[in-house]
């Protein structure tokens, strides 16, 4: 199972945001060139966040990108799940109706368990701590 490239930019995106927490607005094209990242593309992974209040957007010259939730209170799965969907890696984690051997499929029971592991470690991890462990690199 492979996180596209959104989730990968979304949590960069969102990490910068974090560090820059309280401090105003950030304007979009700022966090497109800082993370090298396409300011087309970054509009298109920065939508699912705003829908999901995870950031929000200021108008006017001043204006820009400001998280929508305090860094402490959002998560990496939270992240992820808005720009992803659901981590299931089959169909049958989510909608057990969607297969009739459901009740007999020894292997559901090992996605599901791998679905709860990744959940579980996604969750564990805050955008705040993400942003103090990118200071730390950043000074390196």
């Amino acid at each position: 199972m492979k996180l596209s490239t959104k989730a990968r930019y979304a949590s960069r995106a969102l990490v910068e945001l974090a560090i820059k927490y309280g401090d105003g607005p950030v304007k979009l094209k700022d966090i497109a060139s800082s993370q090298d990242i396409s300011l087309k593309y970054l509009e298109q992974v920065m939508f699912p966040l705003r829908i999901a209040g995870y950031v929000k957007t200021q108008k006017g010259s001043q204006g820009g990108y400001v998280l929508g939730k305090d860094p402490a209170q959002i998560t990496l799965l939270e992240i992820v799940e808005s720009v992803e969907g659901s981590l299931s890696p089959v169909e049958c984690t989510d909608n057990p109706e969607q297969c009739e051997r459901v009740s007999r499929c020894a292997a559901r029971q090992v996605w599901v368990g791998l679905k709860e592991v990744i959940a579980n470690e996604l969750s564990s991890i805050t955008l705040e701590q993400l942003a103090e462990k990118q200071k730390k690199l950043d000074k390196q």
